[in-house]
């Protein structure tokens, strides 16, 4: 009798142990399908992507047809902008303008410490026709940006509503006829999105502030916590587009991959405001970058050596405008806004 409980408890020991080995096994075994599933899925998601842009031999070439449509948007010019020797020429053909990019971010600051919102959110519609026309994957992060420019433009008709409104109050106060009322119910400017407090970033920073709509501690949908993300969006495409128009490395002389320059300014910028599982999305997202002869076509220029000439005035035009922001939002501890 001892002996048969004797030889049941080896036989339940040699299972146990069996077990405490296998359950590893399992575990790395169950981890490694999961990885791999998830690879497929992404896979098949990527290849769907380019399906639904085109054909898979292609791909880029029929992104390029996508957003090949005649660009209609007008820009109002300032004076001192017309007649402009340095502007550049528009590319026929093409939905993404970099003549029109460079001519808003030039038409944005004002003297060094300000500037103008409408051609700055007219500088993030360009961008984001450049952001869809390099793939699926990239143009995925327009919808958010899209959301962040339609933020303040609200905000701005709001304000104008309510201008417009206490213009009809003073002008019914002191008895004025009906002309009167309509002429004062007419924005100040044609050429600006709002006449009131959000003309320009300092002008929306004081009226804000006055208003107590900027909260430091929670996450609130501010003009100005919603111009701090764009903000830090711009520095990213700044530096890619400075690294776009660089030469060859000097050492091996070869040109960098523009899905690699996307990377690692990516890394430099949005990277440190971002969770871990962003960080890892936008990286998968940057490999599917087209080819650096793609982005010559994007810009209508025929060779390296002509795109970093229109590429460094766009930098150069981008770096004015967000140093002035960069010292708007400083000087009123707006950096790090939640």
């Amino acid at each position: 009798m001892v002996r048969e409980d004797i030889s049941g408890l080896r036989k339940e020991l040699r299972r146990w142990r069996w077990r405490r080995r296998c359950t590893p096994m399992r575990r790395t075994i169950m981890g490694v399908k999961c990885r791999a599933a998830l690879a497929i899925v992404f896979i098949l998601l990527l290849l769907g992507s380019l399906w639904l842009y085109g054909n898979l031999n292609s791909p880029w070439e029929s992104c390029l047809k996508v957003y090949n449509q005649q660009d209609k948007t007008v820009f109002h010019r300032n004076e001192s902008s017309q007649g402009d020797s340095d502007s550049l020429e528009l590319c026929p053909g093409q939905t993404f303008q970099i003549s029109l990019l460079y001519s808003h971010l030039r038409g944005a600051p004002v003297g060094t410490d300000d500037v103008l919102l409408q051609p700055y959110l007219s500088s993030w519609d360009e961008l984001i026709k450049f952001l869809s026309a390099m793939g699926p994957l990239v143009g995925a992060i327009t919808t958010e940006i899209e959301t962040k420019t339609n933020i303040i433009r609200e905000l701005a008709e709001q304000e104008e509503e309510r201008s417009r409104m206490k213009r009809r109050s003073g002008a019914r106060a002191e008895g004025g006829n009906s002309d009167t009322l309509n002429a004062n119910m007419l924005p100040s400017s044609v050429d600006s999105i709002s006449p009131g407090g959000y003309d320009s970033v300092r002008s929306m920073i004081s009226t804000e502030l006055s208003r107590d709509l900027v909260n430091f501690e929670e996450h609130t949908d501010s003009g100005c916590r919603t111009l701090l993300r764009l903000h830090r969006a711009l520095e990213w495409l700044k530096l890619f587009m400075q690294r776009l128009g660089e030469g060859p490395e000097p050492l091996s002389g070869r040109m960098r991959k523009p899905s690699d320059l996307c990377r690692q300014a990516y890394q430099k910028t949005l990277a440190h405001h971002h969770p871990w599982w962003i960080r890892h999305m936008a990286e998968l997202a940057f490999i599917a970058l087209p080819e650096r002869t793609f982005f010559y076509r994007l810009i209508c220029v025929q060779n390296q050596e002509e795109a970093s000439a229109i590429l460094d005035k766009v930098v150069h035009a981008a770096e004015v405008v967000y140093n002035s922001t960069q010292r708007a939002l400083e000087e009123h501890n707006m950096l790090d806004l939640p």
